[in-house]
């Protein structure tokens, strides 16, 4: 894992607990160098998100890595659950990215 996933996840963990979370570099996919560091994808379970609105999950998670998005972070792929919600046979696998060649 490298630095900035673990930055994500180390601030992930520390605001919602999670019973389960996926930090992806998504970088490799993009036209950008597989070790940019700038493409994301995130799949988190927590209780925290009980009663609280997709939208709302989203904008929280952007809020907390928002220094990252300031730092060279460009794209995020956010699967927010709560426990019941979530189901691990659904696919959460990223599309192609357009721009690359």
């Amino acid at each position: 894992m490298n630095l900035r996933a673990n930055t994500i996840e180390k601030l992930l963990k520390q605001e919602f607990s999670p019973s389960r979370l996926e930090v992806i570099d998504e970088s490799y996919m993009h036209s950008v160098g597989p070790d940019a560091q700038t493409h994301f994808k995130v799949v988190i379970v927590s209780k925290k998100f009980e009663g609280v609105r997709p939208v709302l999950r989203h904008a929280h998670i952007m809020n907390l890595l928002e220094k990252e998005f300031q730092f060279g972070l460009h794209a995020l792929s956010i699967h927010a659950h709560t426990e019941a919600e979530f189901d691990p046979q659904k696919n959460t696998r990223s599309p192609k990215c357009a721009n690359k060649r």
